[in-house]
C-alpha cells in the first residue's frame, strides 16, 4: 500500500493548485462598483491598452506619428524622427526612446515605450476606473495556471512511480483509476481556466471588455499610393485621408500591427535588419 502515499501527494498538489487558481480568477474578475459607468466611448489609446497592453499603445503612437509625417517608419524596421517636437507626453516619450541621433531600430523603441511613464499613467487610470485588470491580478492568475500545470505533471510522475511498485494484477488498474481523479481535476481546471479565467490574464476587465465590444472593427482599406501622401495627385482629399487614418489607427488599436493593411507598416514592426 505504499502507492497510497504517492496518491496523497498527487491529490494534495492537485487540490491546492486548483484552489489557488480559482481564488486568483475570482479576485481578477472583481471590479469596483460602477466600473465603466458614464463612459460613452474609449479613446484610441485606451482601446489600444485594453486590447493589447502597453506595447500596443506604443505601436499606436508610432503609427499615428508616421501618419502625421512626424516620424518615418521604414519597412526595414527602422524609425526616423522627422519632427522632434512631440505634441504630448507620449509623443515626447517616443522621440526620447528613439534617441539623440533621431533614428533607431523599431524593437528597442517599442520596448522602451511599453514602460514609459505616460503608458504607466494610462494603465493606472484604466485600473482605477475598473476597466483594466491590475498587474498583480494578471500575475496571480498566470502563476496559478503554471502551478496547476506543474501539479498535473506531478500527478503523472507520482502515478508512474506508484505503478512501478504495485503488483501487476489487479493492483495497477486500481491504482491507475485512483490517479485518474487528481489528473482529471487538474486538466479540467485548466480547461475551465482557458474559457473563464483566460480573459482576465489579458488587459481588459469585464467592464472594459464590454466597452471594447461596442467598437466596430473598421474594414481595412488598401494602402495609400506613395504620391498621395500629401493628398495631391493620385491621393485622396484631406478629409478622406483623415478618415482613412482614423480607421487604420482604430484597426491597429483593436487588433495590433499584424492587422495593418499596409504591408510596409507591417514589415516595419517585423523586420530586424540592422541589429
Amino acid at each position: 500500500m505504499l502507492w497510497l502515499l504517492f496518491l496523497l501527494v498527487a491529490c494534495a498538489a492537485a487540490v491546492a493548485s486548483c484552489a489557488r487558481l480559482c481564488a486568483a480568477a475570482v479576485a481578477a474578475a472583481q471590479e469596483p462598483e460602477g466600473a465603466g459607468a458614464g463612459r460613452r466611448a474609449l479613446s484610441l489609446y485606451e482601446t489600444a491598452f485594453l486590447s493589447g497592453g502597453p506595447q500596443r499603445v506604443g505601436d499606436l503612437a508610432l503609427v499615428a506619428m508616421d501618419r502625421q509625417r512626424r516620424l518615418l517608419l521604414a519597412h526595414t524596421g527602422w524609425v526616423t524622427v522627422v519632427d522632434p517636437d512631440g505634441q504630448d507626453e507620449l509623443e515626447r516619450s517616443v522621440i526620447a526612446a528613439i534617441g539623440p541621433h533621431g533614428q533607431s531600430p523599431v524593437p528597442p523603441v517599442r520596448a522602451a515605450l511599453a514602460g514609459a511613464a505616460p503608458v504607466r499613467a494610462l494603465a493606472d487610470r484604466l485600473v482605477a476606473a475598473g476597466l483594466a485588470v491590475p498587474a498583480a491580478a494578471r500575475t496571480n492568475v498566470a502563476a496559478a495556471v503554471r502551478q496547476v500545470r506543474a501539479a498535473a505533471g506531478l500527478v503523472l510522475l507520482m502515478a508512474a512511480a506508484a505503478l512501478l511498485i504495485v503488483e501487476p494484477e489487479p493492483g495497477r488498474e486500481k491504482a491507475a483509476a485512483w490517479f485518474a481523479l487528481p489528473l482529471l481535476l487538474t486538466l479540467g481546471c485548466l480547461a475551465i481556466a482557458r474559457v473563464e479565467a483566460h480573459p482576465y490574464t489579458r488587459w481588459a476587465s469585464p467592464a472594459g471588455q464590454k466597452l471594447l465590444g461596442r467598437i466596430e472593427t473598421p474594414r481595412p482599406r488598401p494602402a495609400r499610393p506613395a504620391f498621395g501622401r500629401g493628398g495631391g495627385v493620385g491621393g485622396v482629399g484631406a478629409y478622406g485621408r483623415e478618415g482613412a487614418d482614423a480607421e487604420l489607427l482604430t484597426l491597429l488599436a483593436l487588433h495590433g500591427a499584424s492587422a495593418l493593411p499596409d504591408p510596409a507598416l507591417r514589415a516595419a514592426f517585423k523586420a530586424h535588419w540592422g541589429h
